[in-house]
């Protein structure tokens, strides 16, 4: 079965791009700041959407959906320029999950894919920069997510492929060129429960561990 639904966080909002069938399974029901409605192939409806997330910050969710979910993401993506990255879910012998805290919010060490690079390469040489770890072992592929974000006044989607990861080294010696603060191991589900400041597409990262964990 193809891809039944993608999630995309603008501002911080999510957007679902879905099938029919799966928006009464997203539990979102149109209001003054939920908005669902169908996708028709009218690519003014997404620039609008996409106007309203970036200028409307009450704006709680989207839900765009279509028979034809493929064509409805390249008319969303074609909205954009598409940048690929790779990030690491990294665990110690204790479970314990690496993050750091930079630019105002904890984060987790992920970066842009180079040219001639598959994700898994990606991914290991990220975690290695930004942490100092060694020994890595790559596990499976957990998810993607995707953001948007604006630079040089082009709109970028980035499109982040995550990877668990295991670690037999302790010490971690943080990348401060890339203004990481703060880096240290925590216990994911006591430290989401404490609320940090994170970004969402990060705690859907680690739901998606912590799911993988309980089915192996």
């Amino acid at each position: 079965m193809g891809q039944q639904k993608y999630k995309i966080y603008i501002n911080g909002k999510p957007v679902f791009l879905t099938i029919p069938a799966g928006v009464n399974e997203l539990g979102y029901k149109p209001g003054k700041t939920v908005y669902v409605a169908p996708y028709l192939g009218k690519k003014m409806l997404l620039k609008q959407y996409l106007d309203l997330l970036e200028k409307n910050r009450d704006v709680e969710a989207v839900v765009l959906y279509s028979n034809d979910l493929t064509g409805l993401w390249n008319d969303f993506k074609a909205c954009f320029k598409v940048l690929e990255a790779a990030g690491g879910y990294v665990r110690n012998a204790d479970n314990q999950i690496l993050v750091f805290y930079r630019r105002g919010s904890w984060d987790m060490p992920k970066g842009k894919i180079d040219p001639g690079e598959t994700p898994e390469q990606a991914s290991l040489r990220e975690v290695r920069e930004e942490t100092g770890l060694v020994h890595l072992t790559l596990g499976t592929f957990l998810a993607h997510t995707y953001h948007t974000y604006r630079e040089k006044g082009h709109a970028i989607l980035k499109d982040t492929w995550w990877y668990d990861m295991h670690t037999t080294d302790r010490e971690v010696v943080p990348q401060t060129e890339e203004d990481i603060e703060e880096i240290r191991w925590v216990e994911p589900r006591a430290w989401l429960a404490g609320e940090p400041v994170v970004y969402n597409n990060i705690r859907d990262v680690i739901e998606a561990g912590l799911q993988t964990s309980r089915t192996v």
